[in-house]
């Protein structure tokens, strides 16, 4: 007889797979379910597709045991089920949640007693028990009675050295105290602090509020940059110096835009049930509002660089260097660099890109031309514009290098170099 399954991860992206690869290295017998044909033949064949998990890690992981698969059949009856599909928002920006109830009802096909089965994927409060719970009761079996089930968000930073699935601390809702305590168990076998909420909701409404809180701060501190800019403010270097007090103060850094799946989606999960219970969620709403204005505001800022040399941005040959959402990784999700480039586009310019992550980029189905010898590049454009500051630019980017440069990332902040 097979070894019993301890774990199925079900969705093996940014969330799950690190969580997998966690559990096996705890020693934990887990198995993972993906749609995706291709990322499945991937990880069977010892392959990542995921920042931050590397083929020696899928090595090691398929050695202790690991399989994926994509065929429901195979489903190995496993002890705990971990939900981790993409919650994204539809074409009206209202929470997509198609993925998650697919997920629930694959679960609920395969339900056991015994079973805990947790939610991952970030949604609004109230998701795990009014909606992901009356899918699994439809087994015939009761969340609290016959099986646990609980919540617990993703708190995954692709590129992360310091902080991964075991040293960042676990919040764990259930929806009885048992069910908590069960899944709290669970987590406690291979994350170092595992915290209690009051209930699902609250842990819900904990990953909302961690995100909006960076969303609202992050748009503060753009608005900062654009005004500093009028008044002839170095933003950056008032940024460091607030950063100086000890208290009442976290330091945020300006930007083309916000990426990710987090910061650009998560809030909006607020605004929609603000909206269902007939309110309006004004600040996040403004917060939004001014990061969702970012790329423009960087592409305007451009088109005064070129005028004061006496060009306009119609014909010139423009360089966007990062267009991952993040310093050194492969994650385009959400990346404010399309906008940037859209805009850009629509005042005529001719843009190139350049990204040791990304070989081959396209916005609105439109090829963009990657420049692959950086160093000629850099010379031939009539300006550059660093959206994002992999490392391998610090070595090769400086205003030496180029006609016009323009930083929006303050790296070159304490440098005769425009920035935002």
């Amino acid at each position: 007889m097979s070894e019993p399954v301890d774990l199925l991860v079900i969705g093996l992206g940014y969330v799950g797979l690190p969580l997998a690869r966690e559990a096996v290295q705890a020693g934990l017998n887990v198995r993972g379910f993906d749609v995706s044909p291709h990322v499945v033949r991937g990880l069977n064949a010892g392959k990542s597709h995921v920042d931050g998990v590397s083929d020696e890690d899928m090595a090691q992981m398929r050695a202790a045991g690991f399989a994926a698969t994509c065929d429901e059949n195979n489903f190995w009856a496993p002890r705990v089920v971990v939900v981790c599909v993409p919650t994204p928002l539809d074409g009206e920006g209202r929470p997509d949640l198609s993925m998650v109830i697919e997920a629930a009802g694959m679960v609920g096909r395969h339900l056991r007693r015994g079973m805990l089965v947790v939610l991952e994927s970030t949604t609004f409060p109230g998701t795990t028990d009014d909606i992901v719970r009356p899918v699994l009761e439809e087994s015939g079996l009761c969340a609290g009675e016959d099986f646990a089930l609980a919540f617990s968000p993703e708190r995954i930073d692709p590129g992360n050295a310091e902080y991964g699935v075991r040293n960042t601390p676990k919040v764990v809702g259930g929806y009885t105290p048992g069910c908590t305590r069960r899944a709290m168990d669970f987590y406690g076998r291979f994350v170092v602090k595992v915290v209690a909420a009051k209930s699902t909701r609250e842990a819900e409404m904990a990953k909302i509020l961690e995100n909006t809180y960076r969303q609202v701060n992050i748009a503060l501190v753009n608005e900062m940059a654009m005004l500093s800019h009028e008044l002839g403010v170095d933003v950056w270097d008032a940024i460091a110096c607030a950063t100086t007090k000890p208290f009442g103060f976290a330091a945020f850094q300006p930007g083309p835009g916000v990426g990710g799946h987090c910061i650009p989606i998560d809030p909006r999960y607020l605004s929609y049930q603000a909206r269902v219970l007939g309110r309006r969620s004004e600040l996040i709403d403004l917060a939004q509002e001014i990061n969702d204005g970012m790329p423009r505001y960087v592409v305007d800022r451009a088109a005064r660089m070129l005028r004061r040399e006496g060009a306009e941005l119609a014909g010139s040959r423009v360089l966007v260097l990062g267009v991952t959402y993040k310093a050194d990784v492969s994650d385009q999700r959400e990346s404010p660099a399309e906008d940037v480039v859209r805009h850009l586009r629509s005042q005529g310019a001719e843009v190139s890109y350049h990204d040791p992550f990304v070989r081959s980029w396209a916005v609105d189905g439109a090829v963009v031309p990657y420049a692959g010898d950086l160093d000629t590049a850099l010379g031939a454009v009539d300006l550059t514009i660093v959206l994002q500051w992999h490392s391998l630019y610090r070595e090769h980017v400086d205003g030496a290098r180029t006609r016009l440069l323009f930083d929006t990332r303050g790296w070159l902040a304490n440098r005769d170099v425009a920035v935002l």
